[in-house]
């Protein structure tokens, strides 16, 4: 049956290919040729427009296409108390590419204490009926990547007070979006999805972590960062093994983590990476627990090429032998554009897949 609450059966993960107005817009300001102003303004009107195409697509669940970043996770990161912005010598390798150089700086103690994203939220709750959702990075990403984190050894001589400091500062993150009106927010948790690579668990043992600790922890700032919702809150998490113009960072099946991410992480529901064999079968869903959603991310955002409704209704009743067809939704498996480089597709055929996700649960759930 349909949902009134989220997840619902047709989502999105929450990123969309950024218009040309809001690249030249953007590049504007980059190069002081723009206003902070008249940057917010551009983006606004890019905003309203792409709420609209959400609505008329059918989707209940509806962002700001996070338009007003550069990427998924550091924008939220340098808002952060205590975290900054920091050029690194190289960026992140995935798949035969290479990210841009930037990334996130610890040198003073973690906190929050108000972040531009909180006014993106209203931004959005303010423009539509429908359930406006924010998407934020979760706790892991800023030290997750391969690339050791610099931390200020004077601040945080040892890493326990630093997830401690951590975990708190998520905790009154998210109470403020909870307390600007927010009921859906999403926690994009890349760095739990690549602890399912051995290459990865690799390189973090190789730079002195214990992978096999890391989830425990990882898993351990998601239940504190949600320690302090209202009754009436959702909170998800997008489970992603990479996004960057269409390459991927990870591979490997869920296996390695279903225990911290169905026994030991309280989230109310899954998004799932499942749009190739990358991310392996569906038998780990046999341990969702009851009354907790996954949505399962069957339609790739890496390419532009339509699924068909026979082939996403077959993975459907795939994925039904393992968890109840009750407690399952569809979405594409990440974000259009986790940075503003997009993916390889153009936004019709993004749009073409939105409103295919939409009529396929319409006809599954009714």
């Amino acid at each position: 049956m349909k949902r009134s609450k989220p997840p619902f059966r047709a989502d999105h993960v929450g990123s969309l290919l950024r218009p040309a107005a809001v690249k030249t817009a953007r590049g504007k300001r980059a190069n002081g040729e723009m206003s902070a102003a008249d940057l917010k303004a551009a983006e606004d009107r890019e905003i309203e427009r792409v709420i609209k195409k959400q609505e008329e697509v059918g989707l209940q669940a509806v962002t700001d296409g996070e338009f007003r970043r550069s990427w998924w996770h550091l924008d939220f990161l340098w808002g952060l108390d205590g975290a900054e912005r920091h050029v690194m010598d190289t960026g992140i390798a995935f798949a035969g590419v290479t990210t841009r150089n930037e990334g996130v700086r610890v040198t003073g103690k973690l906190g929050f204490s108000g972040h531009p994203m909180i006014e993106h939220f209203k931004f959005v709750q303010a423009h539509t009926a429908r359930m406006p959702k924010i998407t934020i990075p979760a706790p892991s990403a800023i030290y997750g990547r391969p690339l050791k984190t610099p931390i200020d050894k004077s601040v945080y001589p040892g890493l326990d007070q630093f997830f401690a400091d951590l975990g708190q500062a998520y905790r009154r993150a998210v109470r403020a979006f909870a307390d600007a009106g927010c009921r859906y927010l999403q926690l994009d948790e890349v760095f739990i999805a690549m602890l399912c690579d051995p290459k990865y668990r690799q390189q973090m043992v190789d730079r002195g972590d214990n992978p096999g600790r890391l989830g425990e922890i990882y898993g351990d700032l998601i239940n504190t960062a949600m320690s302090d919702i209202p009754s009436d809150m959702t909170i998800t998490m997008h489970l992603c093994r990479g996004n960057y113009k269409s390459t991927y960072m990870g591979t490997g099946g869920y296996e390695a983590v279903q225990e911290i991410l169905f026994n030991k992480i309280k989230v109310h529901g899954y998004f799932m990476e499942y749009d190739d064999p990358r991310s392996g079968g569906f038998e780990p869903l046999r341990m969702l627990p009851k009354g907790k959603l996954v949505v399962l991310g069957i339609v790739t955002t890496k390419t532009g090429k339509l699924e068909s409704k026979d082939e996403l209704k077959r993975r459907i009743d795939q994925a039904a032998k393992y968890a109840p067809l009750d407690q399952l939704c569809i979405s594409g498996q990440c974000g259009f554009a986790s940075t503003e480089e997009g993916n390889l597709l153009t936004e019709e055929e993004q749009w073409a897949k939105l409103r295919r996700i939409v009529e396929v649960a319409d006809e599954v759930w009714g």
